[in-house]
């Protein structure tokens, strides 16, 4: 790969999505998504892209699609990408919040992004009314492992649950869970890694730069509170779910 010269370019430019999961276990959400050729796809809290641009390329001839983040640099990397597959004729990306969002899909996907609704039960509740009759969510979303400590809580909340509440949670909200997977270790570590990567290459490159040293704590920060306070504590459910 070239080495990244612009600081803020290297945020994310090693990674494939923004989630702890693998091509392999992608392939397996995007065919219990049972997404077909025709099929309207939505992603809320998109990013990119990149599980969206799939998504509608898995699904043939007449699939659509449309994104909605508020990243702008993340939308722009996203027109590109949907360029470079000659898909932005099929796939669109809007800035906005996901939560004001109300046109509706036939697939839908939430992935790391229940916080925009306020929290998992928001989330599964607004969701509800963005997935037509018959259609299908793809929900991601963090959950307990292990039981966290109190620096865990302090960092992602609350809210967190364990699996079997989440599942339980999206049950009580009229949801059924047409399948389950969560990201396994490897996931997690390649994730964290990339997330860390292009800037840590950025870094390598430019020692004397005079923001090295504020990139430097930032990582070793983020590195530490992995290691120390939610790998193998933290994880990440995937549930495909109808109603």
């Amino acid at each position: 790969m070239p080495p990244i010269d612009d600081l803020a370019a290297s945020r994310y430019a090693r990674m494939r999505w923004n989630t702890p999961l693998s091509e392999e276990h992608a392939d397996l959400l995007l065919r219990r998504l049972d997404v077909h050729p025709g099929t309207h796809v939505l992603d809320v809290g998109c990013g990119w892209g990149e599980l969206l641009l799939r998504a509608v390329a898995v699904g043939g001839v007449g699939t659509t699609g449309v994104g909605v983040d508020t990243d702008d640099a993340a939308l722009a990397r996203a027109r590109t990408l949907a360029a470079d597959r000659s898909l932005d004729e099929r796939v669109t990306f809007a800035h906005g919040e996901a939560a004001d969002w109300r046109e509706t899909a036939d697939r839908v996907l939430c992935v790391g992004s229940t916080h925009a609704y306020g929290g998992t039960t928001e989330a599964l509740t607004a969701l509800a009314d963005l997935v037509r009759p018959g259609g299908r969510l793809l929900l991601g979303d963090g959950y307990w492992e292990r039981p966290p400590t109190r620096e865990a809580l302090d960092v992602f909340g609350e809210g967190t649950m364990p699996l079997a509440d989440l599942v339980e949670r999206a049950q009580a909200l009229g949801w059924r869970v047409l399948h389950l997977s969560t990201a396994d270790q490897r996931e997690w570590d390649d994730f964290e890694s990339t997330w860390l990567a292009g800037r840590q290459e950025w870094l390598l490159a430019n020692p004397e730069d005079p923001r090295a040293a504020e990139v430097r704590k930032e990582l070793d920060g983020r590195l530490r509170e992995y290691v120390e306070v939610y790998r193998g504590v933290l994880g990440l459910g995937y549930l495909v779910l109808g109603r």
